[in-house]
Order: structure tokens, then C-alpha cells, then sequence
């Protein structure tokens, strides 16, 4: 196994969104595909799946104000 020299890191896939030139390469692939007026619906609707799924995750009720009781 090689070592990587000093000062770099030991795995660099290159295939990841590492970099700020990835995300907006990625962000305009999506508005040209999305179009401006849908662009925002869906970022809503993907921070509503995230929060929700966080909620559950956490124990939250529907209302998400509270965690359940502890018996």
C-alpha cells in the first residue's frame, strides 16, 4: 500500500460535490432542466421530506412543538 506524501489526504475520490464549482455546475444543470418557477417548489418540498424525516427520527409528534412522554 502507498502512503500518501505529507500534508494530502489518504482517499480523494474526485467524484464527489467537494468543491463550490460542482454545486454550481449541478444547480444550473437543474434550472435548466426545472426551469426558474419550479426550482423553489422543489427545494420547499425536499426541506419538508428532510424535516420530517428528522422529526421521526427524533420521536416528534405530527405537530413536531414536542417529543413524546417518557413512560
Amino acid at each position: 500500500m502507498v502512503t500518501p506524501p505529507p500534508g494530502e489526504p489518504a482517499y480523494t475520490s474526485g467524484m464527489g460535490l467537494d468543491s463550490p464549482e460542482k454545486l454550481v455546475i449541478v444547480f444550473l444543470i437543474a434550472l435548466i432542466v426545472l426551469g426558474p418557477s419550479r426550482l423553489p417548489e422543489l427545494g420547499r418540498s425536499l426541506g419538508q421530506g428532510i424535516r420530517g424525516f428528522k422529526d421521526s427520527v427524533e420521536g416528534r409528534d405530527e405537530s413536531g412543538d414536542h417529543p413524546p412522554g417518557q413512560p
